[in-house]
């Protein structure tokens, strides 16, 4: 049985509308929000050793990808990774690194387990909640993830996986893009810096 608290959440969490993340949020990926990646079965988050920037690795039934988080850009690619490092292994999760983040392993999350970040240092909170199981929404919130109020004002609901099979979403550990993958495509958000969020309200 669910409590008052639980059943006014749930009803909540079904009338909120998918709306696009709130400032200082945007996308990368553009004009659609997601890139198409069949087969996805999981990411994981880098630093690009010469920057500092951001960077994802992608493992897909197509092989793996190295694209940098906050432009999009493919930066490296490997079609047939050999056989034994096609898939996370080991307990960390881990897939060897390509591109500039050859010679290290990068820890994957997605359908063999594991995980991103799911708050920033400034107080970010990435949620994952199913009112209409089995489909899951992703919900994005300032208020430490208590949801009071309606949404577009502390939380904002910022995707609803329906068609595909949710693999992973999550912060990087710099907390600058906030990604979510599922089996089909993959989203990618990104700001500027890691100390500016909304005020009440906005």
């Amino acid at each position: 049985m669910f409590t008052e608290h639980q059943r006014q959440l749930r009803e909540r969490f079904l009338a909120a509308p998918v709306s696009p993340a709130p400032p200082p949020w945007h996308p990368v990926f553009r004009p659609a929000p997601a890139l198409p990646i069949g087969g996805l079965l999981g990411i994981g988050f880098a630093t690009d050793p010469a920057t500092g920037d951001d960077l994802l690795m992608v493992v897909s039934q197509g092989g793996h990808g190295l694209f940098h988080a906050a432009t999009g850009a493919l930066l490296a690619r490997d079609r047939d990774p050999d056989a034994d490092a096609w898939e996370p292994t080991g307990p960390g999760l881990t897939v060897p690194g390509i591109g500039p983040l050859a010679g290290t392993r990068i820890p994957i999350a997605g359908l063999h387990g594991g995980g991103l970040h799911t708050t920033t240092d400034d107080g970010w909170t990435l949620d994952v909640v199913s009112p209409d199981w089995p489909h899951h929404r992703i919900l994005l919130s300032t208020d430490g993830g208590l949801y009071h109020g309606p949404t577009g004002t502390h939380w904002w609901h910022i995707h609803h996986a329906t068609h595909s099979t949710l693999r992973t979403c999550g912060f990087s550990p710099s907390g600058r893009t906030l990604a979510i993958a599922t089996s089909a495509d993959l989203t990618l958000l990104t700001r500027a810096g890691t100390r500016t969020r909304p005020s009440s309200g906005g």
